[in-house]
């Protein structure tokens, strides 16, 4: 708008000098008038008419002309760029097709940074179909015959009546840090004939039974796997899960029902991450039951589809806020147990190796 209002001004007086300078023109220039009247007139009238011609009716007839010239020229300038097309404004703008067109990335030839950042054989990272049919990791120090043999008649007197008859899964876990059943857990299925076949047996790792700083070092946690028998907490059962209070990651984690003193403890079976999946068969974690990742998504996806359910509660000591882990059931007061929505599965964990039940058995 200000340059528009500038061309106008110009314009004007360049129109009013060269109207002025035309109408000089026409009517023939002062100074050949000046003369005429000096020709009619006295010689003081002479003298003046002179004086005007030199010193007033010259320079202004020659600044008009120079004036004019100059104006006029200005205004055509400016009506030029006015009335040309935006050039100045586009040498000054970038035009939007002299820039390269952008070109999607070529895929890379080697393997994905970030993928080899994965910690190695966290089988939560990968695609799971439900259907697919899951084996279990090699295991290099299978237990023998003889021995899983022991250990089924082991947990036959392990349990009582209740607990036989209301649970369709059991696994048994020895925390033990040697002996022929250490750091292994033992799955049994009951058939429909009523008894127990062994499914699988899994080395696991349970945990390290010493006092361990968090890890911002500000308190010691025990690192304890308790003793007794469990639930699983139909609430907490997560195909990818990392502990809040060590910062570790748990995939196909399924929490204990099992609350003490007021708390529901973080106690899971869960899958073994990166280096920890090395140390199975040894007390590696901060208390829960590890497992090597393919074994642990097996269990997770065989007790997820098939052993959902009606299951008995446990006793709970309401002075102390303790559910029983002594394989104690909740009854009412008929004498009837008490039931809610879970996994038939009951988990039985020992301090036993088998070498201190031989004895017993013979």
């Amino acid at each position: 708008m200000a340059g528009l209002r500038t061309l106008s001004v110009l314009y004007l007086l360049g129109v009013s000098a060269l109207g002025f300078g035309l109408a000089l023109q026409a009517h023939m220039p002062l100074a050949v008038g000046a003369k005429q009247v000096a020709d009619a007139t006295p010689g003081a009238l002479v003298n003046a008419a002179g004086a005007a011609d030199h010193f007033v009716i010259q320079p202004v007839w020659t600044w008009t002309v120079k004036t004019t010239s100059t104006l006029w020229d200005q205004a055509a300038t400016e009506v030029a760029r006015w009335i040309a097309p935006a050039a100045p404004k586009v040498a000054t703008v970038k035009p939007k097709l002299s820039a390269p067109p952008k070109l999607r990335p070529s895929l890379p030839t080697a393997p994905n940074p970030v993928a080899k950042a994965a910690p190695a054989m966290e089988l939560a990272q990968q695609p799971e179909t439900e259907n697919a049919p899951l084996l279990p990791a090699p295991d290099a120090t299978p237990p023998s015959a003889g021995e899983i043999a022991r250990v089924l008649d082991h947990l036959k007197l392990s349990l009582t009546r209740e607990l036989y008859d209301n649970f369709e899964l059991f696994l048994y876990v020895s925390k033990a840090d040697h002996g022929p059943w250490h750091q292994r857990m033992f799955v049994f299925a009951k058939e429909t004939s009523g008894d127990l076949k062994l499914t699988y047996n899994f080395p696991v790792s349970t945990g390290r039974e010493v006092l361990m700083p968090n890890p911002d070092g500000t308190r010691m946690w025990k690192t304890d796997t308790p003793t007794g028998y469990f639930q699983l907490d139909p609430e907490r059962v997560y195909r990818r899960y990392t502990s809040q209070q060590w910062g570790h990651k748990m995939p196909y984690a399924m929490f204990f029902s099992w609350e003490n003193e007021g708390r529901q403890t973080g106690v899971a079976i869960h899958s073994a991450v990166a280096e920890d999946v090395a140390l199975l068969g040894n007390r590696a974690s901060a208390g829960c039951v590890r497992l090597a990742p393919q074994n642990a998504e097996l269990l997770f996806r065989l007790i997820k589809a098939n052993y959902r359910g009606l299951t008995p509660l446990f006793a709970y000591d309401r002075r102390t806020a303790t559910m029983s882990k002594e394989g104690l059931l909740m009854h009412d007061k008929e004498g009837k147990l008490r039931y809610a929505e879970g996994y038939k599965v009951l988990v039985l964990i020992e301090n036993k190796g088998g070498d201190d039940v031989i004895a017993a058995l013979f």
